[in-house]
């Protein structure tokens, strides 16, 4: 059995999808790119200020989930530019400063929204 969650503290998806679909005790979080969800807009700033806010969005799912960014086992992280990697890095290993999860970092094309970073997760509910 699997049902959807969705928090109003994070943007609507920009497609047909979820936020991220809870199943068999786990968490599976669509991406999240630094669009602000009050005005439905990518925020202005650097990558690490989209990387700050890709993850606020991800608290916030997660939070509607019952979970945290503490219960996050994987992630994956979409770079537009790997010359991007270190200052998403940084911003990333304060947020994870604990115990962070197992990640991947790719480069891709292109984002939705002209966004610089995309983060996707798995936490486990608790």
């Amino acid at each position: 059995m699997k049902s959807p969650i969705h928090s109003p503290a994070a943007p609507k998806p920009l497609g047909p999808y979820v936020q991220a679909t809870a199943a068999a005790g786990m968490l599976f979080c669509s991406g999240q790119i630094a669009i602000d969800h009050t005005t439905g807009k990518l925020i202005d700033g650097d990558v690490g200020a989209q990387t700050r806010r890709a993850l606020l969005n991800l608290a916030a799912v997660l939070s509607a989930g019952g979970a945290s960014l503490h219960d996050v086992v994987k992630t994956t992280v979409f770079l537009v530019d790997m010359n991007d990697f270190a200052a998403m890095n940084e911003v990333y290993a304060e947020v994870f400063s604990d115990a962070p999860p197992a990640r991947s970092t790719v480069a891709v094309a292109a984002l939705p929204a002209g966004a610089r970073v995309e983060i996707e997760a798995i936490a486990i509910r608790q």
